[in-house]
């Protein structure tokens, strides 16, 4: 069973960065993609950014030109470069992997932008 364990989260003020990561307990290049989630008080988990095994990337609009996504396949872990953050990026932002039809996910891991 393939664990996503999620690591970076903790409070920011605005207009500050952060760098999240997710290393998987296996060969993240097993994963038809792998991308990032957020969920905030209220709302619905939506996708912030995904990566394909190819390297493709895309981004919701509310974080392009703030956020980046990247993988390193010889360390088994996906990244999510945060800059420009602002009180809306606020939310747990959980790992996600697809495997073979499955869906993985990681235990999240908060982000708070405050000043």
């Amino acid at each position: 069973q393939v664990q996503l364990v999620e690591s970076g989260g903790g409070l920011v003020q605005p207009g500050g960065s952060l760098r999240l990561s997710c290393a998987a307990s296996g060969s993240i290049f097993s994963f038809n993609a792998m991308g990032w989630f957020r969920q905030a008080p209220g709302n619905q988990r939506e996708l912030v950014a995904g990566i394909t095994r190819g390297g493709s990337t895309n981004y919701a609009d509310s974080v392009k030109g703030r956020f980046t996504i990247s993988r390193d396949n010889a360390k088994n872990t996906m990244y999510l470069q945060m800059n420009s953050l602002n009180p809306e990026d606020t939310a747990v932002y959980y790992c996600h992997g697809l495997q073979g039809g499955r869906n993985f996910w990681g235990q999240g891991t908060q982000v708070t932008v405050s000043s």
